[in-house]
């Protein structure tokens, strides 16, 4: 330690006191383990990708793959397993809407996403039951709802509520099918700009109450949160037995977000990837 001296005013020497030590770098070395901490539980979580290598690249919005694997259940045996990190990874979305063709029948419609990739369901856990060359699958809990907004080819935004909420499906070894519950898309707490909802805000929501209960305007004042329901086809592609690992595609047939009961429904067609863990 350096110590300077110095004259005073009256000509005596006196000693410039000690600068008090400042470690910065305890800091530094502190926020640095943590940082590797946290990198490294995300790699072991991400299969080996760190969060930069992850951010942007759509990689969190996947579903693990099958490498290999036979075509069918049957390689499995007979009885009950827990299904473990069921995923659903959606590669297309269309909605049932007027034919480009002049007077032609409705069909389903190519649309483009408008909001984020943020549509897969993951973590989602469930039972299967494999016997007499039948298979049997009920979801149970998860990640299993995401809010998607599509746009359709003429311009027009619909959103719905992606799902599979409480599904329970039956079919042969290599392909089931089932039902499943589509929550409501906004609560019946929600209310509209016009301070107007399903259990909370106004009666009505006109300047004249006297016509509320007119048919031009009932739809819009008499909000009710109506669960419904959907379903789906599982297909299965590949299983390992050795891991327990089993995957193929889906489609799924749901309603799309009616604002309450205020808006025609439209049919959502939602076909993809899936990935489950039998245990």
């Amino acid at each position: 330690m350096a110590i300077s001296l110095r004259m005073n005013g009256s000509g005596v020497r006196t000693t410039r006191p000690p600068r008090a030590t400042v470690v910065p770098c305890v800091a530094k070395a502190s926020l640095a383990q943590t940082t590797a901490a946290v990198l490294a539980a995300t790699a072991m979580l991400a299969g080996g990708l760190t969060y930069k290598q992850v951010k942007g690249t759509g990689v969190a919005n996947t579903c693990p793959s099958i490498e290999g694997g036979f075509s069918s259940l049957k390689d499995l045996k007979s009885g009950s397993y827990t299904v473990q990190n069921f995923c659903m990874e959606p590669s297309s979305f269309a909605i049932k809407g007027e034919s480009s063709v002049k007077g032609g029948s409705s069909e389903f419609l190519p649309t483009k996403l408008v909001t984020r990739l943020t549509y897969t369901l993951a973590a989602m856990d469930g039972e299967l039951n494999i016997g007499d060359n039948k298979v049997t699958f009920k979801e149970i809990d998860g990640m299993d709802y995401a809010a998607v907004t599509v746009s359709m080819p003429g311009g027009e935004r619909v959103p719905f509520l992606f799902t599979i909420k409480q599904f329970e499906g039956a079919g042969a070894l290599d392909s089931f099918s089932g039902d499943f519950t589509v929550p409501v898309y906004r609560g019946s707490t929600f209310m509209d700009p016009k301070g107007h909802g399903g259990s909370t805000g106004y009666d009505n929501a006109l300047a004249l109450p006297s016509r509320a209960d007119d048919d031009e305007f009932r739809a819009k004042n008499d909000k009710e949160a109506t669960v419904m329901k959907g379903s789906a086809v599982f297909s299965v592609a590949k299983v390992v037995v050795a891991t327990g690992e089993i995957s193929g595609v889906f489609v799924s047939l749901q309603p799309s977000d009616d604002d309450m009961c205020t808006k025609a429904l439209k049919d959502v067609k939602v076909t993809g990837n899936w990935y489950a863990q039998l245990v």
